[in-house]
C-alpha cells in the first residue's frame, strides 16, 4: 500500500479549495438534495476535508452511479473523490494493482486489459470508483463463482473521523463493516487489489431462452457452475403460462485461440462502443405496460432458442447501457426507483410470488435482471446471500408505487432476505434490522469509531444506521 500519513490534517488548511454548493441526487435522480461538494487532491486535503465537516457531517462520493441516496448529504458535505485516481503500482507477474480510491473500473480496464489482467468483480457498470466498489460491496455476474468485490481486496486505507489514517486488512472487524458499509466508517483514499488473468477482451457467450420461471431456476441450478458469468433478462410483464420467460447469458473469457483471425493481431484491445446520449427528458409516460411489453416481446422473441460460443467484446457483455451517455434519462423527469433483493435458496415460492405480483402489477420494468448468488461474503451489511436475486427498473411516479414496494420487503424479510442498500432510495427503517442481521455491530462499531457522527449520508439518516 503507498505511505499515507497518519495524521494527514496537521498543516493544511481547514479545507480544502474550491468548493461548490449544489445539487447532488443518485442515478435514479429520486430525491436531490444540496450539500457542499469538496473535491480533495491528495490525501491530507482529503483528511482536511473531514476534519472541517459541519453539524451535518459528510459523505464520500464516486462517480455518482448508486442509485439512491447513499451518496447523498442534505445540508452537509460530500467528498467528490474522483480527484483520488491515481494508479500507485501494478505488479504484471501477480496480477496485484495498488490504486487511489477515484479510480474507476473503466480506468483500471483500459491500463491493465493490455496487461493480461482483468478486474475481478464489475457490476452492471464500469464508471464506478474503486472507493464505491468497496463501500457497497458491488457483485457481478460471477458472484456465485467469485463473491463480491470486497473478497478480492488485499488491503484499504481508511481516513477514519479523527483525521488518521488506518490500513484495514481482511478478517478483521474494521475491513467487514467498511465492505458494504456505504461509505459510513470513513473515507477509503486507496486499496490493493488482486485482478483475474485474462488471454484476450471478448467473452465467449452461450444463449438460451428458458420458457418460465421454473425453467429458468432449473437451467441454473443445473449447470451454472460450469460458467464464471450468468445472467438472466427476465420479462416481468409476462403472465400465465410464460410468467417468468427469460433469456439466459452466460460466458467466461475467451481464449485466443477462439478469435477469429482478424482479432489475434490485438487480443487485448479494450474499444468499448458508444452510442449518442439520452436527450436531456423524454416525455412522461413513455414507459408504460403497453410500451414496455412490446418491447419485451420482441427482445424475448429476438433471442436464439440456444446458441454456444458467440464471442462479445468485454463491454457488450457486462456494460451494453455503458455504451449510452446518461440512459437513466428515459424514464423523464421523474426518474426511477431500481429495487433489488435477494431470497436464499429453499425460499423459491418467495421468489415466484414475488415475480407473479410485478406481472400483475403491470410494472413497465424492461430492464429486469435475475442471478444465482453463491457463498455470502463477510461484509456486515454486504447485501450478497446464497439464493436468488432480482433486480428491476421501475419509473418512480408510478401510482402507488411505494405502498406496493413496501409490501414486496415484507414478503423479502419475512423469507429472510434482503433489499440492496446501494440501490435503495425508499426502503423503511423498520424492515432494516430483520434483513441484516449484524446491523446492531455495525452501529456499534460505527459509534465507537466515529463518536460525533461525521460520516453521514441521508441513506443513514433515513435508515438510523
Amino acid at each position: 500500500m503507498p505511505e499515507v500519513p497518519a495524521a494527514a490534517a496537521a498543516a493544511v488548511p481547514a479545507s480544502p479549495e474550491p468548493f461548490e454548493v449544489r445539487p447532488v441526487t443518485g442515478w435514479g435522480r429520486t430525491a436531490p438534495t444540496v450539500a457542499r461538494v469538496l473535491r480533495p487532491r491528495s490525501y491530507q486535503e482529503a483528511a482536511a476535508a473531514v476534519l472541517g465537516c459541519g453539524a451535518r457531517g459528510g459523505i464520500a462520493r464516486g462517480l455518482g452511479r448508486a442509485y439512491g441516496d447513499a451518496a447523498q448529504n442534505a445540508g452537509g458535505d460530500v467528498l467528490d473523490m474522483t480527484g483520488l485516481a491515481r494508479i500507485r503500482s501494478i505488479d504484471a507477474e501477480a496480477g496485484i494493482v495498488v490504486c487511489d480510491a477515484g479510480v474507476s473500473l473503466h480506468t483500471l480496464m483500459e491500463v491493465l486489459l493490455p496487461l493480461g489482467w482483468f478486474v475481478p468483480v464489475t457490476p452492471g457498470t464500469r464508471y464506478v470508483t474503486v472507493g464505491g466498489a468497496i463501500g457497497a460491496d458491488v457483485h457481478g455476474k460471477n458472484h456465485h463463482v467469485s463473491g463480491s468485490f470486497g473478497r478480492h481486496v488485499r488491503a484499504f486505507d481508511l481516513l477514519t473521523a479523527d483525521g488518521s489514517v488506518r490500513t484495514v486488512l481482511p478478517g478483521t472487524d474494521l475491513f467487514d463493516a467498511t465492505t458494504g458499509g456505504m461509505g459510513l466508517t470513513g473515507v477509503v483514499l486507496a486499496a490493493e487489489i488482486q485482478l483475474v488473468p485474462v488471454e484476450s477482451a471478448w467473452m465467449s457467450v452461450d444463449t438460451e431462452r428458458a420458457a418460465d420461471l421454473d425453467d429458468l431456476l432449473a437451467r441454473l441450478t443445473a449447470n451454472d457452475d460450469g460458467y464464471r458469468y450468468s445472467v438472466a433478462w427476465i420479462d416481468l410483464l409476462a403472465r400465465g403460462a410464460a410468467t417468468g420467460r427469460a433469456v439466459l447469458t452466460r460466458g467466461d473469457h475467451a481464449r485466443v485461440g477462439e478469435l477469429p483471425r482478424r482479432a489475434r493481431s490485438e487480443p487485448l484491445a479494450f474499444r468499448p462502443g458508444r452510442f449518442p446520449a439520452a436527450p436531456a427528458f423524454l416525455p412522461e409516460g413513455l414507459l408504460t405496460r403497453t410500451t414496455v411489453g412490446v418491447f419485451n416481446e420482441v427482445w424475448y422473441r429476438r433471442a436464439p432458442r440456444h446458441r454456444t460460443g458467440e464471442l462479445q467484446r468485454l463491454p457488450a457483455f457486462f456494460h451494453p447501457l455503458d455504451g449510452v451517455p446518461h440512459w437513466n434519462r428515459v424514464y423523464g423527469r421523474g426518474g426511477f426507483v431500481q429495487y433489488q433483493f435477494v431470497v436464499g435458496h429453499g425460499r423459491e415460492e418467495t421468489l415466484r410470488r414475488v415475480v407473479r405480483r410485478i406481472a400483475r402489477r403491470g410494472c413497465p420494468s424492461f430492464l429486469a435482471v435475475l442471478k444465482r448468488f453463491g457463498a455470502g461474503d463477510p461484509g456486515w451489511l454486504s447485501f450478497p446471500m446464497p439464493g436468488w436475486t432480482l433486480a428491476l427498473d421501475v419509473p418512480a411516479g408510478l401510482s402507488g408505487l411505494g405502498a406496493f414496494l413496501d409490501e414486496l420487503d415484507e414478503e423479502v424479510a419475512d423469507a429472510g432476505g434482503r433489499v440492496y442498500l446501494a440501490k435503495d432510495s425508499r426502503l423503511r427503517p423498520d424492515a432494516l434490522a430483520a434483513m441484516y442481521p449484524r446491523l446492531a455491530d455495525f452501529r456499534a462499531l460505527r459509534a465507537g469509531l466515529d463518536p460525533r457522527g461525521v460520516f453521514t449520508s441521508d441513506l443513514a439518516r433515513r435508515l438510523s444506521l
